[in-house]
């Protein structure tokens, strides 16, 4: 503050000027050195003003006070000054309460004790005798008590400011005999209670009225409030109050700004409301008993730019177009309208302020307006949580400004645009929970540089690989791609560029195979990992230690194949760590017992042997353990033993499960009795009996054995001259007669010449390599060339595959067929095993079509034959067979040709004899791409799965790559999404038009293809239906080629007539 002289009333006489300057350098307000070099001129200093006698007539806060602790305010003699107008003291840190004498300052015309947090006690009585007083503002303190009523004597004053402190009691009558008042501010004192009185209507010159965040204010509101002919302000929120809102406010024809929102008002929105011509804001959000509906007559309010209804649960109707009105619209929130229904009205596109929409949790539907493209100032787009469907417009990229778009929780059914990655103020963007949105997720998505949160979790139709893009995102703190079951391939690694993440979801994804890349290691600000129930394999990384704030991990119900790793001590902030459902081995580490707060441990279903460790007590936090169904051993710690029945908590523990674990054992009653342990004196006793049997089980059958051994001995020699004459004779059948008629349990007949054939298996002769085995060429004494498929070894180690792989190899034995790969022998040995096939010259289907000069070969009448061919084969697996055989894995690389370009279909059942035990090869043998979309959610797998494969490869063969797009088409649940595409334009375009001789056949075969693909399994024709049909005769059609669509061979009445 700086010197500012004034005229005053009456000179001081020099002992006057002494007591002032005394008082200011008695208070300590001042710095001391301030009050040493010039204290002879206290007008001078800082913060204070005299008049041009040097009475000090203003005094505001020092600099001093506003960085040291809180001062008293006592230590200012205030009696003293007695020609004091202002008096100032804002974020001063005062402390004490108010001074008494302040009442003796009669000149005050403005006391500001704004902010001071610690100024505490009653507001004194004696403000009442400042009669010039005319601005009173004691907001933000620690006051409290009542308000006294003398300040009725206020006359002069036009603004009384007290708010945001404990002030209680209620608002005094006697305001009304405060004849200037224009600004009436007492929110936010949470104990202020009572009604508002009524009397405050006789305020005529209030422009400002602020009774919010009271909270324990109740009663209905005055209709008298309407008498105030200038207020601009009323703010009634976050209250008590009941009741309606008066239709007399409609007389406030200078409101700007009407807040009544958090409350329990009831009743409907006044019409009368939309006559207020000068309003810009109107908040009437969370009244949940307001109801009727929005009156279109708020599209009157011209100037209004901001509407709030939200949070309005009983509001309902649909939403006025009239709203388009509001040109000056900036914020239109109609959230949480429960019973709002309709759509959102094409009007709101002449809004072009609008920054905020938000229409979230209603019950909209319909489709996302095209013309939201429109607005260009929006910045904030939030329509989830209604029934929404069809698309999202591509309009969206027009948005530049949009920083938040959530559509989350709705009906959409369509593919997200490329176009969203143009959004460059992109912040938030949620598509979560559309379970009919499918497609890939765009790797333009990695262009949005200032994205912090990105949430497409549970879409179960979106499929395809995390795109590496989004390591882009270098400010994303929050990503969360869950429960998405048709994501498959490897976590990409370029994840862990992003260094700001703090939860990111991966679980629930079943087709993801991966291990978890190290490069997570860099995400040092994480807090929530989630990669649960993900087909996750290989170990836990070492460096997962490495996240200091990590406060969840669940890496539970996957694949994981690893100790513990001790490393996981450094994650001293983590509350929760499951690791469940794996096949975690080793012993659970000592250093678990240094995570000071965790709260919830699950080790359960895993291989974990060794004691519990005694230091899982010193987890202060520990509220669950989970150790059940393991391998541990040992007697239960005796720290936990010691805990009473009535104490245990196992410090704080309030939920422990061993079951399972049958070694462990505890010398407490408790124990034993709650949680089923033995007794460990009980428990040794019995690994001593059971010992002792186990040795009797090992030496019985060994002398059991010798024994006959003994006995069959000489017979062993008899019969062993009569096997060798029988091997001989086979052997010479086998180089000189045909090899693939001789069957024999372990392959020794054929065995010597595929081992010389083949070098033993020299990876020169390979010709291919699958996920069960490889592939080899081999040439026999012969002449004859075969196919061998070398099964992978570890498959012996089962014990119940030896049995299986018979049965199998039995079954694909009796299938003749001539479009069915033959299966002429087989070895089955602890060393290796193998199938034998027919050799099939042009190799797999897959491998013509990606082959430009093969795949031009293959002109349009071998397709169509390779398509009959296969449709035929799978009519005698799923018709003739008894019991029928379902493939499971039709596929292009399932499908072989020979020399003639006849299909063989191969590899089926190889996937179910193969899947024996717990790990991903129980699952159900499928190729992505092919597999029907039924199986992602019920794994049940019939005849119509084999359907659903076929269309994909008809399809495939004819336009000469895999039908993505296509098939997207076709699960779009517009009707007209196939107009504009012509047969002519799907084909494969490397060969030339089809003449009009095939032309017929493979219109028909596409018809047949896309009933095939129908995403209702019951609405799919049968495999016999669809070979019965490519046998019958063809109707000529006179459409030309050019102009079929695919929408034309989708309709009903095409498969009524080729009878499907």
């Amino acid at each position: 503050m700086f010197l500012r002289m004034v005229m005053g009333i009456a000179l001081p006489t020099p002992s006057q000027l002494q007591l002032e300057a005394n008082a200011i350098i008695q208070s300590g307000w001042w710095k001391q050195s301030e009050a040493a070099s010039d204290r002879h001129n206290i007008c001078s200093w800082h913060s204070i003003v005299c008049n041009h006698a040097g009475s000090i007539i203003e005094i505001a806060c020092p600099a001093s006070l506003e960085t040291q602790p809180p001062t008293q305010f006592a230590t200012l003699n205030l009696s003293v000054f007695m020609n004091l107008e202002r008096l100032e003291v804002v974020d001063c840190f005062l402390d004490g309460p108010i001074p008494p004498e302040i009442g003796n300052l009669s000149k005050l015309t403005h006391l500001v004790l704004f902010r001071n947090y610690y100024l505490n006690g009653e507001i004194p009585s004696s403000l009442g005798n400042l009669p010039k007083l005319t601005h009173l503002d004691l907001s933000i303190n620690a006051l409290y008590g009542e308000i006294p009523p003398s300040l009725e004597n206020l006359t002069q004053l036009e603004s009384l400011v007290i708010s945001s402190s404990n002030i209680n009691g209620s608002i005094p009558l006697s305001f009304s005999n405060l004849p200037k008042l224009t600004h009436l501010d007492l929110s936010h004192n949470y104990y202020l209670n009572g009604e508002i009185p009524s009397s405050l209507g006789n305020l005529t010159k209030l422009t400002l009225l602020d009774l919010s965040h009271n909270y324990n204010l109740h009663g209905e509101i005055p209709s008298s409030l309407g008498n105030l002919p200038k207020l601009t302000h009323l703010d009634l929120s976050i209250n008590a109050l009941y009741g309606e809102i008066p239709h007399s406010l409609k007389n406030l024809t200078q409101l700007e700004s009407l807040v009544i929102s958090s409350s329990n008002i009831n009743g409907s929105i006044p019409l009368s409301l939309g006559i207020l011509p000068k309003l810009t804001h109107l908040d009437l959000s969370r009244n949940y008993y307001l109801n009727g509906e929005i009156p279109s007559s708020l599209g009157n309010l011209a100037k209004l730019t901001l509407l709030d209804l939200s949070h309005n649960y009983n509001l309902y109707g649909e939403i006025p177009s009239s709203l388009g009105n509001l040109a000056k619209l900036t914020l239109l929130d109609l959230s949480h309208n429960h019973k709002l229904y309709g759509e959102i009205p094409p009007s709101l596109e002449n809004l072009t302020q609008l920054e905020s929409l938000v229409i979230s949790s209603s019950n909209i539907n319909d489709s996302i307006l095209l013309s939201l493209g429109n607005l260009p100032k929006l910045t904030h787009l939030d329509l989830s949580t209604n029934n929404l469907n069809g698309e999202i417009p591509l309009s969206l990229e027009n948005l530049t400004q949009l920083e938040s778009l959530d559509i989350s929780n709705n009906n959409i059914n369509d593919s997200i645009p490329l176009s969203l990655g143009n959004l460059p103020k992109l912040t938030h963007l949620d598509l979560s929970h559309n379970y009919n949105l499918y497609g890939e997720i765009p790797s333009s998505l990695g262009n949005l540089a200032k994205l912090t949160l990105l949430d497409l979790s549970h879409n179960y139709n979106i499929f395809d690989e995390i795109p590496p893009s989004l390591g882009n995102l270098s400010k994303l703190t929050l990503l969360d791609l869950s429960h998405n079951y048709n994501l498959y391939g490897e976590i990409p690694s370029s994840l862990g560029n992003l260094a700001k993440l703090t939860l990111l979801d991966l679980s629930h994804n079943y087709n993801l195979y991966s291990e978890i890349p190290h490069s997570l290691e860099n995400l040092t600000q994480l807090e929530s990992l989630d990669i649960s129930n993900s087909n996750i394999h290989g170990s836990i990384p070492l460096s997962l230690g490495n996240h200091p704030k990590l406060t969840h991990l669940d890496l539970s119900t996957n694949n994981l194949n690893c100790e513990i790793p001790p490393s996981l001590e450094n994650l001293t902030q983590l509350e929760s760590l499951d690791i469940s459902n794996n096949n975690i081995n080793g012993s659970i580490p000592l250093s678990l017992g240094n995570l000071p707060k965790l709260t919830h441990l699950d080790l359960s279903y895993n291989f974990i042997n060794g004691e519990i460790p005694p230091e899982l007590c010193h987890l202060p936090s520990l509220q669950s353990l989970n150790v059940s169904y393991n391998y541990l051993t040992g007697k239960f710690p005796p720290t936990l033993q010691n805990v009473s029945d009535r104490d245990l908590s196992f410090c704080n523990l309030t939920n422990l499960v061993l079951v399972g674990n049958n070694d462990v054992c505890s010398d407490n009653f408790y124990f034993q009795n709650h949680y089923s342990l033995q007794h460990c004196s009980a428990r040794d006793k019995k690994v001593k009996q059971n010992l002792v049997k186990k040795n009797l089980v090992v030496v019985f059958p060994i002398l059991i054995f010798l024994i006959i051994a003994l006995l069959l001995l000489l017979y062993l020699r008899h019969m062993s001259i009569k096997i060798k004459n029988k091997h001989a004779k086979a052997m010479k059948t086998a180089k000189t007669g045909d090899l693939f008629c001789i069957w024999n349990y372990d392959g020794s007949i054929a065995y010597e010449d595929i081992i010389t054939a083949t070098e033993d298996f020299d990876m020169k002769y390979c010709i291919g390599t699958g996920t069960y085995g490889s592939v080899y060429k081999a040439q026999l004494p012969s002449g004859k060339v075969v196919a061998l498929k070398k099964l992978h070894g570890f498959e012996a180690e089962v014990p119940a595959f030896d049995e299986s792989f018979k049965n199998e190899v039995k079954v694909l034995s009796e299938i003749k067929h001539r479009h069915i790969v033959k299966l002429y022998g087989y070895c089955l040995h602890r060393r290796i095993m193998f199938l034998i096939y027919e050799y099939m010259e042009k190799g797999s289907l897959f491998s013509v079509l990606n082959h430009d000069a093969e795949a031009m070969e293959m002109d349009w009448k071998k397709r169509v034959n390779i398509v009959k061919g296969i449709a035929h084969a799978l009519s005698y697996l799923h018709n003739d067979c008894n019991p029928s055989i379902v493939h499971r894995d039709i596929s292009t690389s399932n499908v072989l040709l020979n020399s003639k370009w006849e299909p063989r279909v191969g590899d089926f059942g190889t996937a179910r004899f193969l899947s024996l035990d717990s790990s991903n090869r129980t699952i159900v043998a499928g190729t992505l791409g092919y597999i029907a979309p039924e199986l992602a959610y019920t794994m049940v797998v019939s005849e119509k799965c084999d359907v659903y494969s076929f269309g994909v490869v008809a399809l495939e063969t004819l336009v000469g790559k895999h039908p993505k797009e296509i098939l997207l088409s076709l699960q779009s649940a517009s009707s007209d999404d196939g107009n504009g595409i012509t047969l002519c334009d799907v084909l494969d375009q490397r060969l030339p038009q089809p003449t009009f001789s095939v032309l017929l056949d493979i219109v028909r075969l596409v018809s047949v293809a896309i009933a095939c693909l129908n995403l209702n399994p019951s609405s799919r024709p049968t495999m016999k239906c669809v070979s019965q049909c490519f046998l019958s005769e063809l109707t000529p059609i006179n459409i030309p080629l050019t102009k079929i669509t695919l929408q034309q061979l989708m309709s009903q009445e095409l498969r009524q007539f080729l009878n499907l």
